[in-house]
């Protein structure tokens, strides 16, 4: 017997992307967005879909905007994706089947296929292992409060691993990504500041650069031609990027320190 699915989504400014994941997932029993205030009419056309309830909720960080939408999950299977990813038809049979009353795990892992912008494929760059957790028993996982980037699930129990694919949307141009990335960078930033890890010119320079030999090279990204060079430099601003801010933030806090001092 088929037990049924909340599909979650947390969006901000996801116009053009949203309508085309939300009819990936229209298979769903029920479907919650979770919307940070969009100002490009996301939320107006979120409202407007008679299967969708969304709400609004100020965003602090990932890890407590997917908390806050998990809590409003109705069903025990969980489907979490991005308002950037589309759930192919055999990834949904897949799903389905899944839930069918015979999963043996609490949760699954999903590879992606990362789209360059809309028609090309990023084979490699890193991206060829990349995979998360998309579907889980709400019961037997929570998001770690440890990260509040790149969110990480804990499962009381096992996990499997979903044969098909997700597709993953998340390059829309060079200037989207590079905010995307830097913004990734500043959060990883507060998370290291939050640990007491600390600045210094050793991570700052050599971290970014291995980051991008390791992509662009050992993993291959080479082979995507002028689209592997992009997302691996990008990729590389983002460490660069969390080592300047962790930086500004210890500079801050010792400013802070004297000030307050008597």
């Amino acid at each position: 017997m088929q037990e049924k699915i909340s599909a979650l989504i947390i969006t901000y400014n996801e116009i053009g992307y949203i309508e085309r994941c939300l009819a990936s997932i229209s298979f769903a029993d029920e479907i919650i967005v979770v919307d940070s205030y969009s100002t490009d009419g996301t939320y107006e056309y979120l409202q407007a879909q008679p299967n969708v309830k969304v709400i609004q909720h100020p965003f602090h960080n990932f890890t407590a905007q997917k908390s806050f939408a998990l809590k409003q999950a109705q069903h025990d299977w969980v489907l979490f994706v991005d308002a950037d990813e589309v759930v192919s038809s055999a990834l949904q049979n897949e799903i389905l089947d899944t839930v069918s009353g015979k999963a043996e795990h609490a949760a699954y892992w999903f590879y992606r296929t990362f789209m360059f912008q809309e028609d090309k494929i990023l084979r490699f760059s890193g991206w060829q292992t990349d995979k998360n957790y998309r579907l889980f028993r709400k019961s037997k996982a929570r998001f770690s409060d440890k990260k509040i980037v790149h969110e990480t699930l804990e499962v009381n129990g096992t996990s499997g691993v979903l044969n098909e694919k997700l597709t993953h949307y998340c390059y829309k141009n060079y200037e989207d990504y590079k905010q995307k990335m830097l913004t990734y960078g500043r959060m990883k930033a507060k998370e290291a500041f939050y640990k007491e890890k600390h600045f210094n010119y050793f991570s700052y320079v050599l971290k970014p650069a291995w980051k991008f030999v390791n992509h662009y090279l050992l993993r291959l990204g080479i082979l995507d031609g002028r689209k592997g060079l992009i997302i691996c430099y990008l990729n590389a601003l983002c460490d660069m990027e969390r080592n300047r801010e962790l930086k500004n933030l210890e500079k801050k806090n010792e400013l802070t320190y004297y000030l307050v001092m008597p």
